[in-house]
C-alpha cells in the first residue's frame, strides 16, 4: 500500500505557481491542439481526465503503436483552428519502459479578435491576423510492481500570431515565443482491474515577446497544472471516471494572475470485447464525446468538444465554438492478445 500512494504523493506536492487567463493569442490557440494531444484523443472525448486514462504513466499499454491526428476547431463567426499530429511509440525497451514521440503543428485562416497592445491605444482594438505553433513532445512510462506506473513528458514549442488593425491596417502587432524548459510527471496506481487512481502535474515556461509601433516588449508566460482523480469498472466494458484539475497562470506582459479548478466526468462502455467504444463526459466546462473502432491491428478514435478550452480561452476567439478531434493508430508490434 505504501508504495501506491507515495507515487502518487510525490506528482501531487509538486510547488505550484499562480495563474493568469493571459490573452496572448499565440498562447491561448494552443488549448485546441498541443493541449489536447497530450491527453490523447479517448481521454478528450472521456471528459478529458490527464490523470488516469490520459496520464503519461499509461503509455506504455500503447507501446509498438504509431498514429497521426487530425484536429478542427471552428468558431460560429467564421474563426478556425487546424492541427496535424504524428507519433510513435517504442517497443519495450527495458522491462516494461516506453518512449513516445509526437511532432504537432498548428494554423489558423484570418482571425478576428480583439487584443490590447500599447500601439493599439489603451483600450482593447479590433484587429484580424493568423497565427501558428509548432510542438515536439517526448513522453515515457514505466510499469512498476505493485499496479504502480510512472510517467514524464519533456516538451519544445514555439507559437506565433500576426494581427493588423481593422481600422489602420498599417498598425500591426507580432507576438512570439521563445522555449524555456517546460514538461511533467505523472503517476497511476491500478491495484484491481476494476479500478485507476492517478495524478498529473505538468509545467509551461514561455519567454513571450510582443512587438508593436511602439517597440518591442517581453514577459514570461507561466502555467501550473495538476490533476487527480480515478476510475472505476461498474459493469463489464463499463468505465466511469471523476478528476478535479487545478489550473494557475501568470501572464509578464499582460500583468495578469489567475487561479481555477474545474471537474473533469466521464463515462465510457465499450462492445464487442472491445472492438467498438462509446463515451461521454464534461472537461472542466465542456461537454464531450467520442467513440472508437477497431479492427485488427488498426483503431480509429473520434472525439468532439463543444466549446473547447472555455474556461481557459473566454471569449478571446468569439463565443461558441465545435472542435473535433481524429486518430488513426496502427500497431506495428508482433501480433498478441489484449495489452494489459
Amino acid at each position: 500500500m505504501k508504495l501506491p500512494l507515495l507515487a502518487l504523493i510525490l506528482v501531487s506536492i509538486v510547488s505550484l505557481g499562480r495563474d493568469a487567463r493571459a490573452q496572448s493569442p499565440e498562447m491561448t490557440m494552443r488549448e485546441f491542439a498541443t493541449s489536447q494531444i497530450k491527453k490523447g484523443c479517448r481521454s478528450i472525448g472521456f471528459g478529458g481526465d490527464g490523470a488516469t486514462w490520459g496520464n503519461y504513466s499509461m503509455l506504455w499499454k500503447d507501446h509498438d503503436t504509431a498514429l497521426g491526428d487530425y484536429g478542427e476547431t471552428l468558431y460560429t463567426n467564421g474563426n478556425a483552428f487546424r492541427f496535424e499530429a504524428a507519433g510513435f511509440t517504442s517497443p519495450l525497451i527495458w522491462r516494461k519502459l516506453v518512449i513516445y514521440e509526437i511532432v504537432a503543428a498548428e494554423q489558423t485562416n484570418q482571425i478576428d479578435l480583439n487584443v490590447k497592445s500599447p500601439g493599439l491605444g489603451a483600450a482593447a482594438a479590433k484587429v484580424n491576423g493568423t497565427g501558428s505553433d509548432l510542438g515536439l513532445f517526448t513522453k515515457f512510462a514505466l510499469k512498476l510492481p505493485k499496479g504502480v506506473a510512472v510517467g514524464g513528458l519533456v516538451s519544445r514549442e514555439t507559437s506565433s500570431f500576426n494581427v493588423a488593425s481593422d481600422s489602420n491596417p498599417g498598425e500591426t502587432v507580432n507576438y512570439q515565443t521563445h522555449w524555456r524548459p517546460t514538461g511533467g510527471v505523472g503517476a497511476t496506481w491500478q491495484p484491481t482491474s476494476r479500478f485507476l487512481f492517478g495524478s498529473r502535474y505538468v509545467f509551461n515556461n514561455d519567454h513571450e515577446e510582443r512587438t508593436d509601433s511602439l517597440g518591442t516588449e517581453y514577459g514570461m508566460v507561466r502555467s501550473r497544472e495538476l490533476r487527480w482523480g480515478g476510475s472505476a469498472m461498474l459493469w463489464k466494458g463499463a468505465l466511469v471516471d471523476g478528476a478535479a484539475t487545478r489550473l494557475f497562470k501568470s501572464n509578464g506582459l499582460g500583468g495578469t494572475r489567475s487561479t481555477e479548478t474545474h471537474p473533469n466526468l466521464g463515462f465510457e462502455q465499450a462492445f464487442a470485447d472491445g472492438r467498438y467504444a462509446v463515451r461521454f463526459g464534461r472537461d472542466e466546462t465542456s461537454p464531450t464525446a467520442g467513440a472508437t473502432y477497431r479492427h485488427a491491428r488498426m483503431k480509429l478514435d473520434g472525439a468532439y468538444v463543444n466549446n473547447m478550452g472555455q474556461s481557459r480561452v473566454g471569449t478571446l476567439f468569439g463565443t461558441h465554438a465545435n472542435s473535433f478531434v481524429l486518430t488513426f493508430t496502427v500497431d506495428y508490434g508482433q501480433k498478441r492478445g489484449a495489452r494489459n
